[in-house]
């Protein structure tokens, strides 16, 4: 039997909510997806020429900017971003030595290739081995952690949600061709009243003129305002003065001239920043499958939506801790904030059921 805890959930009644999502062009977006992607190049690698996932951890990045000339109508990058990935694998089997850099630049680097107008930068790779203790915890936690979710969304969440998803598609971008893949949206819930700040990094190649920029905002703007009849204020500091004081880049890419990346900063699991809601701070990406800061996140998130949709209940609040050492089929506690009438068996077979498949 899991030992789990469930409390009624809070009313919420907060005047003031915010929310915010970060783009895939967003250097801490980035660092978090090029840290996912080599996580699973190397478990490809694993299994191909082993048979299992082997441990790693390989949830350290930065994304160290670099330095552009923009003009309008193009630019020149005059200095290359930096992206460092840095962790621990197992970089040794018996006597065969497994290619930890190469696998992992192959795979920052097919991803960076997408993205046609980001062209100038540079992959590190510092990974070394793990500690021998932990590369054997297959099935184990291999660390003291916690995975935290809620569902289902508010309002606000689900809006602030969707309209980074209208900005981040290809739809968006074929017709509104100077968005770069750098966009992020904040929102603001006051009461009843919804306000987003939304920043795009626009491609300076497809923007001629102060007045082409302008014209391409106000463009925007609208299409947010009849899609998802919400107010926008885009790129807020811009002053329209010069090229100097409006969003614009070579690349679509802020970290081209000034803005750093990290792992961890980006969304959580659920694709949002949600400061008001539970959430862990845990860096989900590029962890090996049995670390619980990644595994426990993703089970936090399945149970929150099974625990509403299965169980009737409105709202739920879900938090998972782990002890190292321990089974990941043995979670030290299940916490369990509720809404609505709870039938605590059904509750309890979906929490079971969860970590029984575990």
């Amino acid at each position: 039997m899991v030992n789990i805890k469930l409390e009624s959930l809070p009313k919420s009644n907060d005047f003031v909510e915010v929310v915010e999502c970060k783009g895939v062009g967003h250097p801490d977006t980035l660092c978090d997806t090029l840290c996912e992607k080599a996580s699973q190049a190397l478990n490809k690698y694993y299994l191909k020429n082993f048979g299992k996932t082997l441990h790693h951890n390989l949830d350290k990045a930065l994304i160290v900017a670099g330095k552009a000339n923009v003009e309008f109508g193009g630019g020149l990058i005059e200095e290359p971003v930096k992206v460092i990935i840095a962790g621990r694998a197992v970089t040794k089997v018996g006597n065969m030595a497994v290619p930890v850099p190469k696998i992992v630049k192959e795979a920052v680097g097919s991803y960076l290739r997408q993205f046609k107008e980001f062209k100038s930068y540079e992959i590190e790779v510092e990974i070394k081995g793990g500690a021998a203790n932990l590369e054997k915890m297959g099935g184990f936690a291999n660390d003291s952690s916690v995975g935290a979710a809620h569902f289902p969304f508010t309002i606000l969440e689900d809006k602030v949600l969707k309209v980074s998803n209208h900005l981040n598609s290809d739809r968006f971008r074929r017709r509104f061709l100077g968005v770069g893949p750098d966009t992020k949206v904040l929102g603001i819930r006051m009461g009843d009243k919804i306000k987003l700040i939304v920043a795009i990094a626009f491609v300076s190649k497809y923007i001629r003129s102060m007045e082409d920029y302008m014209k391409v905002k106000q463009k925007i703007k609208k299409n947010l305002w009849e899609r998802f009849n919400v107010m926008v204020e885009l790129n807020a500091v811009d002053k329209h003065e010069s090229i100097n004081d409006i969003y614009l880049t070579v690349s679509g890419f802020s970290c081209e001239n000034g803005d750093d990346g990290q792992c961890g900063r980006g969304n959580r699991l659920n694709g949002l920043i949600t400061p008001q809601q539970v959430m862990s701070i845990e860096a989900a990406a590029g962890k090996w499958d049995y670390h619980p800061g990644k595994t426990y996140q993703v089970w936090a998130e399945d149970l929150a939506r099974s625990l509403v949709k299965k169980a009737g209940l409105k709202r739920v609040n879900v938090i998972l801790v782990s002890k190292i050492g321990n089974k990941l089929s043995e979670p030290e506690i299940v916490y369990v904030q509720s809404e609505g009438k709870v039938d605590m068996e059904k509750v309890e077979n979906i929490i079971d059921g969860c970590f029984t498949v575990a």
